[in-house]
């Protein structure tokens, strides 16, 4: 499963979770619904917590892919510029295609 598909899971499941909490807090009167709120806002806080995870990670692969695309074109600049014509002339083809 996919970090993606994990992450979807987990917030379908905070959702559901919310939803129950909710619902049961709206019968729940006193120190109930307190710790009734008190669950909610937990879930809510590591659901934050694990979404501010997950973007520091995706931050810190977009930064090395950035790096290593770089390096490559300083490391290889005549074999990029023929790469990026062939797109070009291949993309100028299809589209006059139409």
């Amino acid at each position: 499963m996919s970090r993606r598909d994990s992450l979807v899971d987990d917030f379908s499941a905070l959702l559901a979770d919310a939803e129950e909490l909710l619902r049961n807090a709206s019968s729940e009167t006193g120190e109930k619904a307190q710790a009734l709120r008190q669950q909610v806002e937990a879930k809510l806080l590591n659901a934050r917590l694990r979404l501010q995870e997950i973007e520091g990670d995706a931050l810190d692969r977009a930064r090395e892919a950035t790096r290593a695309t770089d390096d490559y074109v300083r490391d290889h600049p005549w074999q990029t510029v023929g790469v990026v014509a062939a797109v070009a002339f291949v993309a100028g083809l299809l589209l006059n295609r139409r």
